[in-house]
């Protein structure tokens, strides 16, 4: 049976636990192929091998997604291991709490590099790839859809007492998300935005 991913090739930054595990592991199990990635080694390999346990491919790419030179080194993994890009899932987050009169500029800006500066480097090193694929494959007379889907959260619609740098980092995703999806179209590219709620993981565990 035909796997839906069959052939597509997927980067997921914070795969390596959590909410991106979950998605690289689904991604895998219908047939696509992963680039992983993580701040931290461990749970990046883990994360690769469960993936090869179930009979799929994956590589690690691991490193902070805030570093300047980590979108380059992401999308070129895709490519030189893969030879190609086709999904790519902005995840990679974290948060740092204080009402607005106590926190300070490095917290501030942390979740902007993050949740938002990240994504938009990533992005941008993958447009030049998946432009090229696409005008490859329209002089061929073949069209392939490809996905970006930005996480971001309740947060980011709504506001979240404690979490103005979060909260706007996170409302800067949708707007970025909504531009690209204009930009992107003519690619054949969907590029969506899922805002999530509470959810139990490593991150909203109260230690």
């Amino acid at each position: 049976m035909t796997r839906k991913l069959d052939g597509r090739i997927a980067v997921i930054t914070g795969s390596g636990r959590g909410i991106g595990r979950s998605i690289a592991l689904k991604l895998a199990s219908e047939g696509a192929r992963i680039v992983v990635n993580d701040l931290d080694a461990e749970p990046a390999n883990d994360t690769v091998q469960a993936i090869r346990d179930l009979g799929g491919d994956a590589v690690a790419c691991i490193g902070s997604v805030t570093a300047p030179d980590f979108a380059e080194r992401l999308i070129s993994t895709a490519v030189s291991k893969y030879k190609g890009l086709d999904i790519i899932v902005n995840n990679a987050g974290y948060t740092w709490d204080s009402v607005i009169q106590k926190m300070s500029d490095e917290q501030w800006y942390a979740m902007l590099d993050c949740h938002l500066t990240a994504p938009f480097r990533i992005l941008r090193a993958a447009q030049p790839v998946i432009r090229a694929l696409s005008k490859a494959e329209a002089e061929r007379g073949e069209r392939v859809v490809r996905k970006v889907v930005n996480i971001s959260s309740v947060a980011g619609l709504f506001g979240n007492a404690g979490q103005a740098n979060y909260a706007a980092a996170k409302a800067g995703i949708v707007g970025m998300t909504q531009t690209l999806a204009k930009e992107w179209g003519r690619m054949n590219v969907t590029v969506n935005c899922v805002a999530y709620g509470f959810i139990k993981t490593r991150l909203t565990v109260t230690a």
